[in-house]
């Protein structure tokens, strides 16, 4: 264990790659207070906001608030627990807390440092938000001493990625009535960053988006979608007040959604067999691989606070939905992303065990 002013690299790498951190303040008799807060570092300084998730109190109100303006020492404590106790590890920062206001110098770049960190920040007005700040005067770390002198050097970096993985597998839901709230741009590039980084055959990306938040073309889509749609269930003999409502739905979640996102198919790029086995293979790999830009862009949504659904009539009336929005013919609809702020809880849909879709495992 050391004590210094300075974090080292390792040290700063390991605060990066924490995601939570816990904030110790006291009142001016010396009571403490320790909360768990977010938080950014730019190798000078460590930054938490008084964001805007819900509180009993103003934000000014806050008891760390009123702790640091009466006594600004205060302290942070990064830690790693794991169950393989070889990679535990903590970081204390102590040092001058202050409180950084919306129209003081640097408070833009620290809200775009936070940001980056956590884009769920991006759809939060921390532009109005205070902020506090932590100048550090002494820093202490502490990890489990490993025999092999070649292995200490890196074991602050050898936990795991940082991401519970699972729990944002499982929480992901398919929302089909949303709330009256735009969804900021910044969060849907967020969205479709994600997306391109998903695995693509050769590396081609075959997906391109269309990404939709204004009424007209929202409306124009619904009523092109609805006159196809209506027509393919009259030839599946559906009761004309089962069509009526099922269209009166369908058309509801497109125009009411904040957000759409129309994932197609791009075929241009892609490898060219002189035979239909192998062509037919490589235009099933580019599907897949879109399956795969979806799947990114649900996921990036839910860690953003955001909720979506995936609508697959696209892929059943494609001249339909290319015609309506004048897309190029190089564009191949296949689904449909409605994203925004669920307005109920979705209705969860039982999932099968693991041991029923594991079919072989030698």
């Amino acid at each position: 264990m050391t004590e210094r002013t300075r974090l080292t690299e390792a040290e700063v790498a390991f605060a990066r790659d924490q995601r939570v951190a816990r904030l110790a303040t006291a009142d001016a008799e010396g009571r403490p207070n320790v909360v768990p807060v977010c938080y950014a570092f730019d190798e000078s300084r460590f930054y938490t906001p008084l964001d805007e998730k819900p509180k009993r109190v103003d934000a000014t109100r806050l008891k760390r608030v009123r702790n640091i303006l009466a006594r600004p020492e205060a302290s942070v404590v990064i830690d790693r627990y794991d169950d393989d106790w070889s990679q535990l590890a903590w970081l204390q920062i102590s040092g001058r807390a202050a409180l950084l206001a919306p129209d003081d110098e640097g408070h833009a770049e620290v809200v775009m440092l936070l940001r980056d960190r956590y884009p769920q920040y991006l759809t939060m007005a921390l532009e109005q938000s205070q902020i506090i700040s932590l100048t550090p005067t002494a820093v202490v770390s502490w990890r489990v001493e490993i025999a092999d002198s070649a292995q200490q050097t890196n074991v602050w970096l050898e936990s795991g990625r940082g991401v519970d993985f699972a729990a944002l597998a499982r929480g992901r839901q398919s929302a089909r009535a949303f709330q009256e709230r735009s969804v900021p741009r910044d969060a849907l590039n967020v969205m479709i960053e994600a997306a391109r980084w998903a695995p693509s055959p050769h590396g081609a990306q075959p997906w391109r988006f269309v990404v939709l938040t204004q009424p007209e073309a929202k409306r124009a889509l619904a009523e092109a979608m609805g006159d196809e749609w209506r027509r393919t269930l009259a030839m599946d003999g559906e009761d004309e007040a089962v069509v009526a409502r099922r269209l009166r739905l369908s058309r509801e979640r497109i125009e009411r959604a904040p957000a759409l996102i129309l994932a197609c198919l791009y075929l241009a790029d892609l490898d060219r067999y002189p035979d239909p086995d192998r062509q037919r293979a490589e235009e099933v790999m580019a599907i897949q691989s879109l399956g795969a830009a979806i799947q990114n862009i649900l996921l990036a949504a839910y860690s953003l606070g955001l909720d979506t659904g995936w609508m697959c009539a696209p892929l059943f009336a494609q001249e339909t939905v290319r015609a309506a929005l004048k897309l190029d013919a190089s564009l191949i609809p296949q689904a449909l992303i409605p994203v925004g702020y669920k307005a109920a809880e979705p209705r969860r849909r039982a999932h099968r065990p693991t041991s029923e879709l594991i079919v072989r495992f030698d």
